[in-house]
């Protein structure tokens, strides 16, 4: 008989226990930043609240309670997709979602590590910088996370598990972007208080 086998069922339990917890030790979760969270979905509310209350005063032919139901499924939607979770572990990168929130919206995608080949540089319409994971099989690219919350550890994962340079990388918009936008949203929310009860007084 081997000297290896393990005869006691209790010490394979307890060595088996704390492989899963070293395994969970190793994963991170990356979020989307609360500034850009709280920034959308204000500017939701902002361009949005007042539409009710001057499709009552103005006799408008869509009704302030469908006005009302959009907006809520418009506001649950965008709340679910800034919802975003980025999970990264020893195996791999995962991108997921709430699971309330409706696949057909926005859907996850999960990469394991030796599937990534390259990160390649993209420029948006707006003149913006964005990365993509490329694949082995180059059959599809994955676009890499860029508004969560601690994104210089989320790319220096990246790095320690590929081996592909990220020193270059930087966020696709710096925190101050989103603070200017707050603070217009802010003024646009006490114009929409100011809209609101001139409605409701001529009404």
């Amino acid at each position: 008989m081997s000297n290896n086998v393990n005869l006691n069922p209790e010490t394979e339990k307890k060595v088996n226990l704390s492989d899963l917890d070293n395994k969970t030790s190793l994963s991170r979760i990356f979020r989307l930043s609360p500034l850009i969270r709280i920034t959308l979905l204000s500017l939701y509310v902002a361009l949005t609240l007042p539409l009710p209350f001057l499709a009552g005063v103005t006799s408008a032919p869509v009704s302030p309670t469908l006005l009302w139901g959009g907006m809520a499924i418009g506001f649950v939607a965008l709340y679910g997709a800034l919802s975003e979770r980025v999970i990264v572990d020893e195996e791999k990168i995962e991108v997921c979602y709430p699971r309330w929130f409706p696949p057909f919206f926005r859907k996850g995608w999960s990469l394991s590590w030796t599937e990534i080949k390259d990160l390649k540089l993209r420029t948006t319409g707006q003149g913006g910088l964005v990365y993509y994971f490329i694949t082995q099989s180059a059959d599809r690219a994955y676009l890499l996370p860029m508004r969560v919350a601690g994104f210089a550890r989320l790319v220096k994962f990246v790095e320690e598990k590929t081996g592909i340079d990220t020193k270059d990388v930087r966020p696709l918009s710096q925190p101050w972007m989103y603070l200017i936008l707050l603070v217009f949203t802010l003024f646009l929310l006490l114009i929409d208080g100011w809209t609101i009860l001139t409605a409701l007084t001529t009404s």
